[in-house]
């Protein structure tokens, strides 16, 4: 899936890259050539409450052991890359990092918890970057908007969230623990998104840091834009652009279809009685033709960034932001039905 979309996906997001390259890369080498390593990077808890090896809290939360948590991590990262874009690589490490401490914390207090009601001992919970990845979800889920693209049976949507979901629950099932890694890291994103008891500002990037880290590692991560955006989706393989692009060219040829019997039978004077239907479309129509409206005000950058995002180009976001007077979910349909 990853090597499908190629490194201009990954364009302004230097961070993301990183984590996608090195700790997949660590993951790979110690289960194929320095197995005898693995032990350094257990989570161990009962290690680190009995013989106060806190180190643990580091090298167990970094590296994952089992190569699918490590496969479907990588994928929600490439999936969270926008979030990178959005906020910048500054704010965007901040989160991570903050999310990262703070679930340290939580994983203790919740593995405490089920000790103390289900009588349950948790001695290692799955290793890896994985609590920040969960933490990730709450900017997504409040961050990115959601666009409708298909129905399974006319009931369940399918939107351009879909796949990350799907990634995520596979993620979760992974390990019987993985329920304790998720809550954790869900808890940790919602303290550090409504900035519960000044933690942004506690557990935040210095400026001087991001500044050097700019200089010196942001070059070697850094990808060149892509000249040529997809107009589909984010983090889609071939054949699922593909067949999306199938899927709106049909509903395009649908809707053209439908608009055109409309206006048909509105010149026909149909037994229908569209106008009765569409009252504000026809209020509408008599206002414009009535008084001319103002030209829509210049598209807000941050809304040109944000469909830019999901794939579609500069110059067709600015008409479709003009076309549907700066409205996010219109424009959005609109791109989709083109």
């Amino acid at each position: 899936m990853i090597a499908s979309t190629g490194s201009s996906g990954l364009y302004k997001a230097p961070l993301s890259k990183g984590l996608l390259l090195i700790p997949s890369a660590l993951s790979i080498l110690l289960s194929f050539l320095f197995q005898q390593q693995q032990s350094f990077f257990v989570y161990n808890l009962q290690a680190i409450k009995e013989s106060f090896n806190v180190w643990k809290l580091i090298s167990g939360r970094v590296v994952c052991l089992d190569l699918k948590d490590a496969f479907c991590s990588s994928l929600l990262i490439y999936n969270f890359r926008t979030l990178e874009r959005r906020f910048g690589s500054r704010k965007f490490t901040s989160f991570l990092l903050g999310t990262w401490i703070l679930s340290a914390l939580f994983d203790i207090l919740l593995v405490e918890a089920v000790e103390v009601v289900a009588g349950l001992t948790l001695s290692t919970l799955p290793s890896g970057f994985l609590s920040p990845v969960f933490a990730l979800f709450v900017p997504f889920y409040c961050s990115v908007p959601r666009v409708p693209l298909a129905h399974i049976f006319g009931w369940f949507p399918i939107t351009n969230k879909t796949l990350v979901y799907i990634v995520g629950l596979q993620l979760l099932t992974s390990s019987p623990y993985m329920l304790v890694v998720a809550i954790s890291g869900v808890i940790s994103g919602l303290f550090y998104s409504k900035d519960v008891l000044n933690v942004r500002h506690v557990l935040c990037v210095p400026n001087w840091a991001a500044k050097v880290f700019s200089r010196t590692l942001e070059p070697l991560f850094s990808s060149v834009e892509p000249i040529s955006e997809a107009h589909v989706g984010m983090g889609a393989t071939v054949d699922i652009q593909r067949q999306q692009r199938i899927e709106l060219l049909d509903q395009q040829i649908m809707l053209s279809q439908l608009s055109q019997f409309g206006r048909r039978r509105q010149d026909q004077g149909g037994i229908f009685g569209w106008n009765r239907f569409f009252q504000p479309l026809r209020q509408r129509r008599v206002v414009n033709h009535a008084e001319p409206q103002a030209p829509p005000p210049p598209a807000p950058e941050e809304q040109v960034a944000q469909l830019m995002e999901m794939g579609f180009s500069r110059a067709d976001v600015l008409t479709a932001l003009r076309a549907s007077n700066n409205d996010v979910n219109l424009a959005t349909n609109f791109l989709l039905q083109r």
